[in-house]
This record gives structure tokens, sequence and C-alpha cells, in this order.
């Protein structure tokens, strides 16, 4: 390889890198939407969240309930010291009475003794002593006095809040992993331009070698080649450790075994943002929405307390044998309950959750104040490093330009090995610098569509 072949292969290479195909923000690699998908798969605070939502599905479900019949079953047994039974007096009055209402249904006089030959039945105890019980309870809600319906619409605003929560969680973990994707990329990047290099100095080394041996140069050439190789290998070595920490860190976002991501060759291509894209609320602010409005539903639900609740009451005795006297075998009833006044607790209930909204209230004014300045920032940043790139890529022709230049010049005994090395630095520090400035300007959209609630992954 002589030194035009390893010139024009640097050539090729920085026009590779400095001019990536431009596309929209919502065209993402294939690659890297994968890896997003599976990051929010893996994310434990997604999961999380996804289960508060759930539980709160599961309230709306217990507020629901209460408006179905609750049917009990009971089953009992008592033993009583002794049976209930009337006084002695009123167990003679009992019988005295049997007495004459037989006496009148024989024809016999109201003072006739009374006949020994007829039987009079025993007076029944109130209460036997051994009780066996057997029964069902039917309590029904007809009218919650609203308090029910109150604690569904809470639970069905907290839900959505959730919800929102997690679509705002999924963006910043989308955020996490294109950033360290694109990080993977402008690493990789890198090593393209130390390899060539490293061709390069390899190139020199022989070249020097040999003007050397011909007296047409000195030791110290090949001594500033070799700290140069020096340097490039400290690069190459950043290079590793870059590498690893990336892999590292995509693989604990997404859970992808690191042996697939080593094999990852990202490339960054520029970002563009359309005119035309309108901003969205937020999910932040959706969620705090919510949240006001499911904390102004327990507001009302405490103050329904005070209305009067209807319900339907039911009660049947399987075993009939060991009922008392006075219990009855079955019964229905329907009733009312209005609380008037329950030591103030409803009223401070009802407080705390107003004051709970108007903190949420707090917060979503501030969330818009912050995203509207975010907006404004990411906008600036855009503008910043699309005009940077157009910098940058001028750099690099003008590199290019001086490299070849000095390069004849050095063939010709007309310039230095320090100004070869110098120019050679220049390609790969512009070429590192517009790499850079792809990398903010990706960045920049990023958070640009995420600050207007309009990125989609």
């Amino acid at each position: 390889m002589n030194l035009n072949k390893v010139a024009l292969k640097m050539l090729l290479i920085v026009i590779t890198i400095s001019m990536p195909t431009v596309i929209t923000a919502q065209q993402l690699d294939p690659v890297l939407t994968d890896l997003i998908h599976k990051g929010l798969n893996k994310s434990h605070q997604l999961n999380s969240n996804r289960m508060d939502a759930e539980q709160a599905r599961v309230d709306q479900q217990l507020a629901k309930s209460v408006f179905l019949p609750k049917i009990t079953l009971n089953g009992s047994f008592t033993r009583l010291n002794d049976d209930i039974t009337f006084d002695e007096d009123t167990q003679n009055l009992l019988i005295a009475t049997q007495k004459l209402v037989i006496k009148d249904a024989i024809g016999l006089p109201f003072n006739a003794p009374f006949p020994d030959n007829i039987p009079l039945t025993d007076v029944p105890n109130l209460q036997n002593k051994n009780i066996l019980k057997s029964s069902v309870d039917l309590d029904w809600v007809l009218f919650s006095g609203l308090e029910a319906t109150n604690a569904l619409k809470a639970s069905q605003h907290k839900e959505t809040s959730l919800n929102y929560v997690g679509l705002a969680e999924k963006d910043k973990i989308a955020l996490k992993i294109i950033e360290a994707y694109d990080k993977l990329a402008l690493v990789q990047a890198s090593k393209k331009v130390l390899s060539t290099s490293e061709d390069y100095l390899n190139e020199q080394v022989f070249y020097v070698k040999k003007a050397i041996e011909n007296g047409l140069a000195t030791p110290i050439s090949r001594k500033k080649i070799e700290l140069a190789q020096q340097q490039l290998a400290a690069k190459q070595l950043e290079f590793e450790h870059n590498n690893i920490l990336l892999i590292e860190v995509l693989h604990q976002l997404t859970g992808e075994p690191k042996e697939n991501l080593r094999l990852l060759e990202p490339q960054l291509q520029s970002f563009s943002v359309a005119e035309s894209a309108t901003a969205e609320k937020r999910n932040e602010v959706k969620a705090l929405e919510e949240a006001e409005k499911a904390t102004l539903y327990q507001a009302k639900m405490a103050k329904s307390n005070f209305i009067p609740k209807v319900a339907v009451k039911g009660h049947y005795e399987f075993i009939e044998d060991d009922l008392s006297l006075l219990d009855p075998k079955w019964f229905i009833g329907a009733g009312i309950r209005w609380n008037i006044f329950d030591g103030n607790q409803s009223h401070l209930k009802s407080k705390k959750a107003h004051l709970e909204s108007q903190k949420y209230r707090d917060q979503i004014e501030d969330a818009e104040e912050m995203i509207a300045l975010s907006v404004i920032k990411a906008e600036l940043s855009y503008q910043s490093a699309q005009q940077n790139t157009k910098i940058v890529e001028k750099e690099i022709e003008l590199a290019n330009d001086t490299y070849e230049l000095v390069n004849k010049q050095y063939k010709n005994d007309l310039a230095s090995i320090n100004d070869v090395l110098d120019a050679l630095n220049d390609v790969e520090k512009a070429n590192f610098k517009l790499q850079e400035f792809y990398f903010n300007q990706r960045r920049a959209v990023a958070e640009l569509l995420h600050a207007k609630g309009i990125l989609t992954y």
C-alpha cells in the first residue's frame, strides 16, 4: 500500500462518514426500534406502573360491586344453661285459660270442675336450651348516596393518570436507549478513523525507515512517528473502554444479550424535524390533570356521606324447630340511613382532597411552564446543531485539501514529517467533530420531539 492509496482510502471514509443520509426524526433505525421495545418490556418501573393501573381497575370493580346483592349463609349451635320459660304465674294463667277454652268447647259451665280424662297441653318454652340455626341473609344497596358513583369515577381518572405516567416513563426510557445507541454509533465511527490513521502511520514507518537508510531523514522523524503511534494506541484503548461501557448500558436498559449487542453496527444519520410538526400536550401534564380530576371526585365522595342511602334487607331461617316463640322464620324490608353529623370527618376529608387537587393544579402550571421552556431550548439547540454541522463539513473539506497538499510537498521534500502529522491530525479532529455534531443534532431533535410530545418509536 503506497501513500496515495492510503490517502484515497482515508478520503473515502471521511466522505462516507461526513455525508450521512438525512432522515426524518420518526424514521428510526429498525434495530434501534427493536431495542426500544425490548427496553420497554424489561423496565421494572413500567411493570410497577402497570400493576398500579391494574389496582385502580380493581378499585373500579369494588365500587361497582357495592350495588350487587350480598348473600350470606349462616350456621350456629348454642347450648343455654336451661330452657327459657314463662314464669310460674304466667304458666298457671295459660293452663287456666286452656281449661276454660276446653270446657267452653264441650259445653261445660264456666264454674264446673274440669274433667280428669281430658289431657292438657304443656306450655311451650320460649326458647329451648339447645339452639341449632341455619339461615341466609340478603343485603342489597339500592342507592349509595352517590358515594360509590364518585368512587368509581375517582378510580377511573386514577387509572387514566397512571396510564399517562407509564407513557411518560416510556418516553424517558426510549430517550436513554436512543442516546446510548447513538453514542455507540459515535464510538464505532471513531474506530474507522483510528483504523485509517493506523494504516497511514504504518506506511509512514516504512517510508521513514527507507528515508533514514538513504540519508533523507533523521532518527528523530522515526521517534515522532513512534510517538504518534503511541498516541493512536491510547485513543484505541479509549475506544475499547467506551465500547464496552456502552454495551453494558444497552444490556442493562434492554436486556439484549451482550454478544448480540457487540454485533451491532449503528450509523449516525442526520435527523430533521418537519417545520409543520405541532406540539401536543405532554403525557406528564395529562397525568397530572387526570390525578387532579380523581382528587375532585374524592372530595365529592366525602361530601356524599350526608346523602341518604337506601338498602334492602332479607332473612330466612332454614331450621324452624329451634326458633324461639318470638323469632320469625323470614322477613324482608327496606331501610334508609341518613348521616346528619359525623363529627366533621366528611368535611375534613373533602377539604383535604381539595387541597390535594390544588397541589396538582400548581404542578400542572409549573410543568407547562417548564415544557414551554424546554421546547424553546430544544429548538435553539437544534438550530445551532444544524449550523455547526455545516461549518464542520467545510472544515473537513479544508482539512482534506490541506492534507493532500502537505502530503505532496512531503514527498517532494518541501514539507516535514511534522507538517504531515499535523495535517492528518486536523483531518481526524474535523471528522470526530462532525460526528459529535451529528450526535448533538440527533440529541437536540429527540429532545425537541419529546418536549413537543410527539416522540414516536
